[in-house]
C-alpha cells in the first residue's frame, strides 16, 4: 500500500527506522526455524533471546542492536544529484530522532563526527535500472560483522572446491564475532573491488528466493549445510545453526583470475526499501534488485 508522498529526507528517516526495529520477514522465519531445530541447551537460550529481543525491539520501536551500523544505501531508477544531500539530511536526522549511535569518525584522530556522517559518509551505490520510480534501499551494517570481511585473489585451478574452503574459513575463522547465527554474502568474479561489493549485495537477497542459477543455488545448499555441521552454533558457543543462509553473487572475471569475497550479516541483518512514485511511497523489507 503506498502512502502519502514524502520528501526524500523523511523517506530515509523512515527507512532506517524500520531496518533497526524490525528484522525483515525472512530473516525472522529463519531464526524461529533455527531455534525449532536446536537441541543444545546454550543454543536454545541464545536463540531465544535474540527472539525476544527482535519483539521488544519492534514494540517499543527502539532499534534491535545498540550498534546501528553505518547505513549503506543502495538508489536505481529516476533520481538527480539532489538525492545525495536528501540522503546525507536523512541520515542526520535520523542520527539524532531515532536516535542512531553516531558511528562514523576520523580513521586517524578516531574523533567522532557525532551525525554518521563525515567524508565518503554516507555510503551510497548507483545501481542500474530502468524502472519508473526512485528505489532507495539501506543496508545497516555494523563493525562486528562488517570487521570479518574477506577476500582472495583464488588461482583459477582452485575452482569450486577452493571457493567453497575459503568460505567456510572465512565464516568459522570469524567465530563468534559477527553474532552468528550469521547471514553469509558471497561474491565471485569481477575485479577485486566489484567482487567485494557483490558480497555485500547478496546481503540483500532474501533467504526465501531461490537463487536463478542452479550451479550457484546448489553451492548456496552445500555451503549452508556444512557451515550449520560445523558446531560453531549461535554467539559461537555451540550448536547447529551457525548460519542462517547462504547468498551468492557472480560476475565475469579476467581468465587469470579467480575473486571471492566474503561479507557476512548478523542475526540482524537488517534491510529495508522504498519506491517513491510520483503519487506516493511503498515500503518493504524484501530487498532485491
Amino acid at each position: 500500500m503506498k502512502r502519502l508522498p514524502e520528501p526524500p529526507e523523511d523517506v530515509v528517516v523512515n527507512l532506517l527506522r524500520l531496518a533497526n526495529t524490525r528484522i525483515p520477514d525472512d530473516i525472522g522465519w529463519a531464526l524461529e526455524a533455527a531455534a525449532g531445530w536446536e537441541t543444545g541447551e546454550i543454543a536454545r537460550i541464545q536463540l531465544g533471546a535474540v527472539l525476544e529481543n527482535i519483539k521488544k525491539a519492534e514494540h517499543l520501536g527502539v532499534p534491535m542492536c545498540q550498534d546501528t551500523g553505518i547505513p549503506v544505501f543502495y538508489v536505481r531508477g529516476k533520481f538527480d544529484s539532489s538525492i545525495v544531500s536528501a540522503i546525507a539530511a536523512g541520515v542526520e536526522k535520523a542520527t539524532r530522532i531515532i536516535p542512531l549511535r553516531p558511528n562514523t569518525v576520523d580513521p586517524i584522530t578516531r574523533e567522532n563526527y557525532g551525525s554518521n556522517l563525515g567524508p565518503g559518509m554516507p555510503v551510497i551505490h548507483f545501481v542500474p535500472g530502468d524502472v519508473p520510480y526512485t528505489e532507495i534501499t539501506v543496508l545497516p551494517k555494523g563493525a562486528g560483522s562488517e570487521n570479518m570481511t574477506r577476500l582472495a585473489m583464488l588461482n583459477p585451478a582452485d575452482g569450486v572446491e577452493g571457493i567453497k574452503k575459503f568460505v567456510q574459513g572465512a565464516v568459522l575463522d570469524a567465530g563468534g564475532r559477527p553474532c552468528p547465527p550469521s547471514v553469509v554474502g558471497v561474491g565471485i568474479g569481477g575485479t577485486s573491488d566489484r567482487c567485494a561489493a557483490m558480497a555485500k549485495e547478496a546481503l540483500l537477497i532474501p533467504l526465501d528466493c531461490d537463487n536463478p542459477d542452479p550451479v550457484l543455488g546448489k553451492m548456496e545448499e552445500e555451503l549452508f549445510s556444512a557451515l550449520n555441521s560445523s558446531g560453531l552454533g549461535p554467539m559461537g558457543l555451540g550448536g547447529s545453526s551457525t548460519v542462517l543462509g547462504v547468498r551468492i553473487k557472480k560476475e565475469a572475471c579476467h581468465t587469470a583470475s579467480l575473486p571471492v569475497a566474503v561479507n557476512i550479516g548478523c542475526w540482524a541483518t537488517r534491510r529495508a526499501s522504498a519506491r517513491i512514485w510520483d503519487d506516493g511511497v511503498e515500503y518493504s523489507q524484501g530487498a532485491v534488485f
